[in-house]
């Protein structure tokens, strides 16, 4: 099987080795509190703390996807990524960027003003229509999530016919679109507590070898989430072990990036992983 790659800013990056992308919430709402960041000092410190740790992409989000979240206004979700987009523009030139957005104004706005590298969107262009064409035109990189319904209704669309059938087809129609558009570098991301049960969370990591077909980088985020905690019986801040667990999981099971709140965790557990297929 060849090597997977990544276009970023005229870079071929190999997924040889998966990546590790840090998670930077400049929101006053995220699920896990300690996540968020909002003064300029609570921001570079995060910023630092990713890299010092090996993270390889920066992923700024200014709007919650929590199910209960706020609705946030695009001047202000703009507003909150700038305090850190300008950071990371002036003091970090060199490291990839991804902004978590829906909306593709913002997204080229971003792009455009900050370099930031690529866009991950949790819609798959579904709230925003204009949002394929936006990053067809601007060349980067695109991260194409699994959800139904919007980010407030999601929990009412969990009734599936057969699950990993309708998510195939998703991607399939996405990703033709996308080609057609003239998008070359597609990352799939399957959702992971986007419109799904506990059980059809674990259901979606148990069928995770199916999105081999596609022959794109496959992105996993189940950082702290909720088919954790409430497996567990346990909080976003105690759920780091289960992170863990199921991190090494995906990447045994062909993940090529995980988004993750502990930076330093996750890239032990790609050196970890890295080392045993090795000596398979």
């Amino acid at each position: 099987m060849s090597v997977k790659t990544l276009n970023i800013k005229g870079s071929l990056i190999s997924l040889e080795k998966p990546l590790v992308m840090g998670i930077l919430n400049v929101t006053p709402d995220s699920f896990y509190a300690d996540s968020r960041k909002r003064t300029e000092a609570a921001i570079e410190e995060r910023i630092q703390e990713i890299l010092s740790e090996g993270g390889d992409i920066v992923d700024v989000g200014g709007y919650s996807s929590r199910p209960d979240a706020s609705e946030v206004a695009p001047e202000e979700e703009m507003a909150r990524l700038e305090a850190a987009l300008d950071i990371l523009a002036k003091r970090y030139p060199e490291v990839p960027v991804s902004v978590d957005t829906f909306r593709a104004d913002i997204a080229r706005r971003c792009v455009e003003e900050y370099g930031v590298a690529m866009v991950n969107d949790i819609s798959g262009g579904e709230l925003d229509a204009e949002m394929f064409r936006t990053v067809a035109e601007l060349k980067v990189p695109y991260i194409l999530m699994h959800m139904r319904g919007t980010p407030r209704t999601m929990r009412s669309f969990v009734d599936y016919g057969d699950m990993m059938e309708e998510i195939m087809l998703y991607f399939a129609r996405k990703t033709r679109e996308l080609r057609l558009l003239g998008v070359n570098d597609i990352i799939l991301d399957p959702g992971f507590g986007f419109s799904k049960t506990l059980e059809q969370n674990y259901l979606l990591m148990g069928h995770l070898r199916e999105f081999e077909t596609f022959g794109l980088p496959l992105l996993v985020g189940i950082s702290r989430k909720s088919m954790i905690y409430n497996l567990l019986e346990k909080t976003p801040a105690e759920s780091l072990n289960g992170t863990t667990v199921l991190n090494t999981f995906a990447l045994l099971n062909g993940a090529d990036i995980l988004r993750v709140h502990d930076v330093r965790e996750a890239v032990e557990t790609v050196r970890i992983v890295g080392q045993l297929n090795r000596n398979k």
